[in-house]
């Protein structure tokens, strides 16, 4: 699969940031500001090289260090969307192989990020015009507040570029973040989606494990594990937040499906994102990592909701999950409305089955994988790459004509890890960023590499 979908876009839409397989033709999303950045080759070499596939690692390599830069481009980038998959992304191939021209490539990166942190608070604008600094935050977003998934989740990778390179100033970008995290009031001791950067107040209301939430949560426990277990502010904020979700957010189905649903204004949605897919495997992580008073609690939703986003497959007609479903008038894990029902490649619930997977050995999250795969396969894959689905409930679902990166990065990693050997990146030793890309454990994995005399709080 991963050969099948790397070669056509190889064939059709190299230096491209993504492939369009039934127009064969390159793609590029709003969110890389439509210049050409080759995201499909960043985000997926270190799937290339865990397996194996040398030849095709050393195509992408070579690009990387001939073509790859952002000088030329005079465009608003996602600061979030550029950091964990470009970021990212070199600094796992850095890891793997000890090429200081990923690392230096992942510094790059990040300089032209900086910029964005110039605001009264430290926290980031969402958007950065990485030709001339200039940023700002979405017109949508409520009260121009920056995004709590997304300033949320630069964490893991500026301190580690910090402890790799030797320069403090990445980890002291997040680490402003953290405390102003850490310091504001939280109502019912949730945090809201939304953060003004020029006041330090919340925007609307609106709490979500699903989009504009979901990976803020998934760093603080990610972080700490990433410490070496050092990082005990952000595992207690971690502990904090899941119980006030355990409490305020999560929900059980008359029929026992476990869900956690967005909220409004104090009002429960009983809706589920198929990005907050991958709370499964953030659960179980959570409860297995640290012995404490909530590990059991964890273990049960972190199964709970791996079974609910399998059902939401399993209740399609293709067998691939719908974008989002919910949870009311007798409907359970299902999607009701049209802008609900595509599947785009996404990752989410592959995610938590390999995480379930290595943490209890169930085969029934290995069975519900390939049962996934042979989906992937019938309804997605075209002769000439993969694509997403606009209705995964129809017998003949219409493609979208995408290959999103993150369908290399992730959903096939997951999936490969899954049915790979523990011994294959042990989650002791590894973390994975919100993009997939594994990030090594301080002081427990040798590849993590520190620079001389790099020392980190």
């Amino acid at each position: 699969m991963m050969v099948h979908a790397w070669s056509n876009y190889k064939l059709y839409a190299w230096g491209k940031n993504e492939l369009r397989p039934l127009s064969k033709r390159g793609h590029s999303n709003s969110i890389f500001g439509s210049f050409d950045l080759g995201a499909t080759i960043v985000d997926g070499l270190d799937t290339l090289y865990l397996m194996g596939l040398h030849k095709e690692f050393d195509e992408g390599r070579e690009w990387v260090e001939r073509k790859f830069t952002l000088d030329n481009v005079d465009a608003e980038l996602s600061v979030f969307e550029t950091n964990i998959r470009f970021i990212g992304g070199f600094l796992t191939c850095y890891a793997f192989t000890g090429d200081r021209m990923f690392l230096e490539k992942a510094r790059y990166v990040a300089d032209k990020l900086l910029p964005a942190f110039q605001t009264p608070t430290g926290i980031p604008y969402a958007l950065v015009n990485v030709h001339n600094g200039v940023s700002k935050n979405y017109g949508w977003a409520s009260g121009g507040s920056s995004i709590l998934s997304e300033f949320g989740t630069l964490h893991m990778e500026f301190a580690y570029l910090s402890d790799i390179t030797g320069d403090s100033v990445y980890r002291e970008r997040v680490q402003t973040i953290r405390a102003v995290l850490k310091d504001i009031e939280k109502p019912k001791g949730l945090y809201p989606n939304y953060l003004n950067p020029k006041t330090g107040k919340w925007g609307q209301q609106h709490m979500s494990l699903g989009a504009l939430g979901d990976s803020f949560y998934e760093y603080l426990l990610k972080a700490w594990i990433q410490s070496g277990q050092e990082d005990w502010e952000a595992r207690e904020m971690y502990d904090d937040a899941m119980q006030a979700i355990i409490k305020h957010m999560v929900r059980n189905t008359p029929s026992g499906l476990t869900y956690v649903s967005d909220m409004k204004f104090d009002r429960l949605e009983h809706k589920m994102d198929h990005l907050a897919c991958f709370a499964g495997g953030l659960f179980g992580l959570g409860g297995t990592s640290l012995n404490n008073q909530y590990s059991q609690q964890y273990m049960e939703i972190g199964e709970g909701l791996t079974n609910t986003c399998h059902e939401s497959y399993i209740r399609t007609y293709t067998r691939l999950g719908p974008e989002s479903f919910r949870f009311n008038d007798g409907v359970e894990a299902k999607a009701l409305k049209a802008q609900e029902k595509y599947y785009i490649l996404r990752p989410e619930t592959f995610e938590s089955y390999f995480i379930m997977w290595r943490l209890t050995h169930d085969q029934k999250y290995r069975d519900w994988g390939w049962d996934a795969v042979q989906a992937l396969e019938k309804h997605c894959r075209t002769p000439t790459g993969y694509t997403g689905l606009k209705n995964v409930y129809l017998t003949e679902p219409v493609k979208d004509d995408v290959q999103q990166s993150f369908f290399l990065a992730e959903t096939l990693k997951y999936l490969y890890l899954l049915f790979s050997d523990d011994s294959l990146l042990p989650l002791d030793d590894w973390v994975f960023n919100t993009e997939a890309h594994p990030l090594p454990v301080k002081d427990r994995n040798p590849l993590y590499r520190p620079a001389a005399g790099s020392s980190s709080p």
